[in-house]
């Protein structure tokens, strides 16, 4: 039976024990690592000499030691160098395992972080997606109507709450803050002017009934352009998926013809608006919808705040109402009661603080919707300095551009100085239907006659579609502008791409 030193694995001189660790040692090997480190080498426990205990075996007798200039002394000092090189190897074996455990402690530590965040991500979307989508169960044992229900709270009593109008500040400073971050990625993928140019047509006709015929309102789902939502004159709104070229949905139960429409971020959730004095909240799933009725006459606009679960409805009834779409309440009406005329476009600014409504008569007003107060009015008129009504209203994206439109007109504002920088003015009978920005602000498209697109850094028209047999109702961009899409009188779905 032989024994082997633990330091260097071989069969020592002088063997000693540690009583600490029990190991077997070359006495000159486990009395020079003490010295260094004062330490069991194997354990790490705190070790002297005089604990060393020798064990009785055999022993060659040592020849008479050497000196240094014979070859004994050679040998000698070869064999003190290997000894240094036995205890350096065994010190770094040690450092090793240490450093492989520590690393292998880690990984497992942020494959265990990595978890709980990939978990953490989940139940948030989670919750968003059913905060969204969260509706109340319908009371039927108190015989109300719907009406009653949606303006039960038109004082505005959730809008005083200390708690949203904080929540309405935080959001638009966090937008704020996005603003440019965002749009600059959004360019960074924007469709080049280049190729807008070389877009092609394709259509989906008779996508409404013909009796009677046109289809007035078009939206795109902003997560996920494929999903398409139209209102026509046939008192129906239908999800159109555009990369099956088919018909998801058929929303049927107003009484009179859609004019505004949104397809909710959400995917699952579409409103309408309509001249029966209703908005519907639909669930796309299952067809079924829930009414919302805060006006007295027809419904002229709606626009989704960026918050996505409040509406902003106009109507003719001269009054703009500001609802909640997952509660079906009506928190605010208000309006002009100085200057009484229909509104009949009305929109939220991307920030979600102010809002612009448009008059029968060529006004612009803007309100505040934290203040409830009407912080700015212009008045917009046509190339002929007559007023007619605001046809189209919509802000763009970089917060501080307006586009609005009379007849044949379209004059762009800046908000910062309340003051019209750009007129487009077209041919006589040209009447402009509606305006539309790509979400980078960069295009901005006009449907009246035909469809025609513009450059807002020049506001050069870059292309004119034609392919509308009647009036251009709508238009709405793509993501990143990668198509166009637009409705007409002509009961057509047209989309523009490569």
């Amino acid at each position: 039976m032989s024994i082997v030193c633990a330091l260097s694995n071989e069969v020592p001189e002088v063997p000693v024990v540690s009583p600490l660790s029990g190991a077997v040692f070359e006495r000159r090997l486990i009395e020079k690592y003490i010295k260094e480190n004062g330490t069991d080498p194997i354990n790490g426990e705190e070790l002297k000499e005089d604990q060393l205990i020798e064990l009785k075996v055999p022993t060659l007798v040592k020849p008479k030691p050497p000196t240094f200039t014979s070859i004994p002394a050679i040998l000698k000092s070869l064999q003190d160098e290997w000894d240094s090189v036995m205890l350096n190897s065994f010190t770094v074996r040690k450092q090793l395992l240490v450093a492989r455990q520590e690393l292998s402690h880690s990984l497992y530590q942020h494959d265990a972080a990595c978890r709980v965040i990939a978990r953490l991500n989940n139940e948030l979307a989670a919750a968003r997606e059913a905060l969204a989508t969260l509706k109340p169960q319908h009371d039927l044992s108190n015989g109300q109507s719907n009406r009653s229900s949606s303006t039960s709270n038109e004082n505005g009593n959730e809008l005083s709450d200390p708690t949203f109008l904080k929540r309405l500040q935080d959001n638009a400073k966090q937008l704020q803050s996005m603003r440019k971050p965002r749009i600059r990625e959004l360019m960074e993928g924007l469709q080049s002017v280049e190729r807008l140019k070389e877009f092609k047509t394709d259509s989906v006709p008779g996508l409404h009934s013909a009796n009677p015929p046109g289809i007035l309102a078009l939206d795109v789902c902003t997560l996920d352009d494929n999903l398409l939502l139209t209102g026509g004159n046939d008192k129906q709104a239908i999800v159109f998926a555009r990369d099956r070229k088919e018909i998801v949905k058929t929303l049927k139960g107003h009484s009179k013809k859609v004019s505004s429409v949104i397809m909710h971020p959400n995917m699952k959730t579409a409103i309408t608006g309509s001249s029966d004095a209703s908005i519907r909240i639909w669930n796309i799933d299952n067809g079924e919808s829930v009414l919302l009725e805060p006006h007295n006459g027809p419904i002229t606009d709606i626009s989704l705040h960026p918050i996505n679960n409040y509406l902003l409805s106009a109507s003719t009834d001269e009054l703009w109402a500001f609802s909640d779409i997952t509660t079906r309440q009506c928190l605010l009406k208000l309006g002009d009661k100085t200057h009484e005329h229909a509104l009949t476009t009305a929109q939220f600014h991307p920030d979600g603080i102010i809002l612009g409504c448009g008059t029968s008569d060529g006004w612009i007003r803007i309100w505040d919707l934290k203040d409830r107060q009407n912080v700015a009015n212009f008045q917009q008129e046509s190339d002929d300095q007559t007023t007619g009504k605001i046809s189209a209203l919509r802000f763009s994206e970089n917060g501080y551009y307006l586009a609005a439109a009379v007849e044949n007109t379209v004059k762009i504002w800046d908000l910062r100085k309340l003051v019209g920088f750009k007129t487009i003015t077209f041919e006589n009978d040209f009447i402009v239907n509606r305006i539309s920005f790509d979400q980078s602000g960069y295009y901005m498209a006009v449907a009246g006659n035909d469809l025609r697109i513009y450059e807002t850094k020049k506001w050069e028209n870059l292309r004119t579609f034609t392919d509308h047999t009647a009036s251009v109702t709508d238009v709405r961009f793509g993501q990143n502008a990668n198509f166009i899409a637009s409705t007409s009188l002509d009961r057509e779905l047209k989309i523009y791409e490569i």
